[in-house]
């Protein structure tokens, strides 16, 4: 089986996966610690630039890494928190599982179309920094709003003690 059709179906399944967590998700109250933890658990990722065949040219890097900050936008325009009761919520997006699916189809055009010229481990690098890129700057973004919410919960309602600021 061609090797990018192979991680297109796993894309494929990821991408379902994160559209279930997303949507279980919303039904929790946010934290902090939900927010920051999966960019740090993704970086383990990093460590398949150690092998020279994933290794990417400083261009090939811009490139992965303009792209990320620009879908990013999308997912961060659809991540809205609400206050329910005392809690703070993601509020539950249509848009979101469109645009996941969305990006999903993106992903698998580039990758089809740049599999022609560029090998499959170089690839994988690029659409790994990429995806990270994405995903770090759109929690960074959930994180400024989440605290921003807590912080106006704070002052209103007295909600929140120092010990809710905590990443623990």
């Amino acid at each position: 089986m061609n090797l990018v059709l192979l991680s297109s179906i796993v894309a494929i399944c990821m991408a379902v996966g994160a559209m279930f967590i997303r949507l279980k998700a919303a039904k929790k109250p946010a934290t902090l610690k939900k927010i920051i933890l999966p960019p740090f658990f993704m970086s383990t990722g990093a460590l398949m630039y150690i092998f020279p065949e994933f290794r990417l040219t400083p261009a090939e890097m811009l490139e992965a890494i303009g792209v990320g900050l620009f879908f990013s936008i999308f997912l961060i325009k659809t991540s809205k928190f609400e206050v329910r009761g005392q809690d703070i919520y993601l509020k539950r997006s249509k848009a979101f599982v469109f645009i996941l699916i969305g990006l999903l189809v993106v992903r698998i055009v580039f990758k089809t179309y740049l599999s022609q010229s560029l090998d499959l481990g170089q690839l994988s690098g690029m659409f790994f920094l990429l995806a990270f890129a994405m995903i770090v700057s759109w929690r960074i973004s959930m994180y400024r709003s989440f605290t921003r919410l807590q912080k106006e919960m704070e002052k209103e309602d007295g909600f929140y003690n120092e010990k809710d600021m905590k990443l623990t």
